[in-house]
């Protein structure tokens, strides 16, 4: 494709489009932006859509009351059907990297080991992976953050962590520029987020690709064993429909999340002889314990999630040491929403909020949730932890705690359903974790994957180890839905790198 592309708001749109190209990617995050780009590259016509808005920087206001609708799916409220997991997704040009905090860790070795040797995956070893990590992280400016930027609620948890004797040390992040203002996950106002939004969809611009924004695919068309193109509607600022946008294509690139995209596989009637579209659902559920000091904290500013603790976590299945923790602050709102109590006791809390650090213990899950289309045709996420992550929530609970208090601080909440207020660490030995259950502790997600997963075997997996579908010639997936398990850490590089690693293999399709 020759030329430079453009972004196309599909609330302008004042009638209906009908396009004819290579390639079409349904969704515009860490995975379709990156293959909207290489497909752009090879000289292939590319259409990326994307039900979510087009922002920019000027856009960021930095107020949680305007920026959850208009960045996460659901305006911020997409819960399990059980209402016990809150899940946070992306939506808009960049997805979920225009929320995230930047964390970039690559895929464990012992993962990628894992799925070649139990999971059927092949072509993506350690060795076979590393060019694309490489590329990914010169494209995105991965860097680790300095000790000197380190904000008080992160330098708690190394405090603790060392005091301890834990395993634990600083991340990487892609971020240049950063003014420490502290409201990544409200999108970045100083345009510091070296993301898909910034960095990848621009790229795929310049290469010729066309990115139409406010535009919700609703079905992949395919015949005879293979795809045909999308049909897709575009909507005003209001949700409204304006406008039908079908696009015909050699190739279609599912790149709408583990949730998105096995949705609209499951409404489009995807071949699925086997039955895996939707299962084997992970999401690193997660709770948080605050910690209060007797100075000032202010947690809220400056770079969130700069340090880690992986003292409780390995990457072999079934292991007893399956939790990862990170510092995971909230601003006004979502501190209000978590701390437990009400009324005298919630304002004594919230009088608090600037002596406060807090911690997530995340659970490299094990438990198998799905999705299925639901109501409206909107997604249903069924997720019941079993026995042995709630223990390993439990578990991370406690150690959260610990490092609190080895961090200094002089009184530790974890903000179950009653709350449990401790003031020294000695009350942890006896401490019952019984409130791990269903709607007794606050549980978030911001990590879904493994819903369409990869394996050469057309009977345990959705696509192949080429990210092509099984059964439908042309339908590839470029997302975190590709994973066959938890990673056991931020996923966004590593969802980055296999659409890298993966896009020749659409190439060549659409070529063919």
């Amino acid at each position: 494709m020759s030329g430079r592309g453009v972004i196309v708001r599909g609330r302008d749109l004042q009638a209906d489009v009908k396009l004819e190209v290579d390639a079409v990617v349904v969704g515009t995050g860490a995975g379709g932006s990156i293959a909207a780009r290489e497909l752009a590259r090879a000289g292939l016509s590319v259409v990326a859509l994307e039900e979510g808005g087009h922002h920019t920087a000027a856009d960021f206001t930095q107020r949680e009351d305007e920026m959850l609708p208009m960045l996460f799916a659901d305006g911020g409220g997409r819960t399990t059907k059980d209402l016990a997991i809150r899940v946070l997704q992306g939506r808009g040009v960049g997805g979920s990297t225009v929320h995230n905090t930047n964390l970039c860790k690559r895929t464990p070795d012992a993962i990628l080991e894992l799925w070649r040797q139990r999971y059927n995956v092949s072509g993506c070893a350690p060795a076979d992976m590393r060019a694309a990590f490489e590329q990914i992280e010169k494209d995105l400016s991965v860097s680790e953050i300095p000790a000197a930027l380190r904000n008080p609620n992160n330098d708690a948890l190394r405090r603790g962590a060392v005091a301890l004797g834990w395993k634990s040390g600083p991340l990487k992040h892609n971020r240049v520029g950063c003014q420490t203002s502290g409201f990544c996950e409200l999108g970045c106002a100083y345009d510091a987020k070296q993301n898909a939004l910034k960095v990848v969809v621009p790229q795929a611009i310049e290469a010729g690709a066309t990115v139409y924004a406010d535009v919700e695919v609703v079905r992949v068309n395919h015949a005879r064993g293979r795809v045909t193109g999308v049909s897709a509607i575009a909507r005003s600022d209001s949700g409204s429909p304006r406008a039908w946008v079908d696009v015909r294509s050699k190739i279609v690139v599912l790149a709408a999340s583990a949730i998105g995209s096995a949705v609209l596989a499951k409404k489009s009637g995807i071949t699925d002889p086997h039955d895996q579209i939707g299962k084997k659902l992970r999401i690193h559920p997660g709770a948080v314990v605050a910690g209060r000091f007797d100075r000032v904290m202010n947690s809220q500013y400056g770079i969130p999630q700069s340090y880690e603790c992986t003292e409780h976590l390995d990457f072999e299945e079934g292991s007893d040491k399956r939790v990862w923790i990170v510092p995971a602050f909230a601003h006004p709102i979502g501190t209000a929403s978590t701390l437990p109590g009400f009324g005298a006791s919630h304002m004594k809390a919230m009088r608090a909020y600037g002596q406060l650090a807090v911690l997530t213990a995340m659970v490299h899950d094990e438990t198998e949730g799905r999705v299925e289309v639901g109501e409206g045709e909107r997604p249903l996420i069924t997720y019941e932890m079993t026995e042995a992550d709630r223990r390993q929530l439990a578990k991370g609970l406690i150690a959260c705690a610990r490092l609190l208090f080895a961090g200094g601080a002089v009184e530790v909440t974890i903000p179950a359903i009653p709350p449990v207020t401790l003031t020294s660490a000695s009350e942890l030995d006896s401490l019952s974790t019984d409130f791990v259950r269903p709607h007794g502790v606050p549980l978030t997600a911001v990590h879904p994957m493994g819903t369409m997963r990869m394996g050469d075997d057309p009977k345990t997996s959705v696509v192949s180890s080429t990210g092509e579908h099984h059964f439908v010639q042309g339908l590839f997936v470029a997302d975190g839905s590709l994973f066959p398990t938890s990673l056991g850490g931020p996923p966004q590089i590593s969802i980055y790198s296999f659409a890298h690693h993966l896009a020749p293999h659409a190439i060549a399709r659409a070529k063919s």
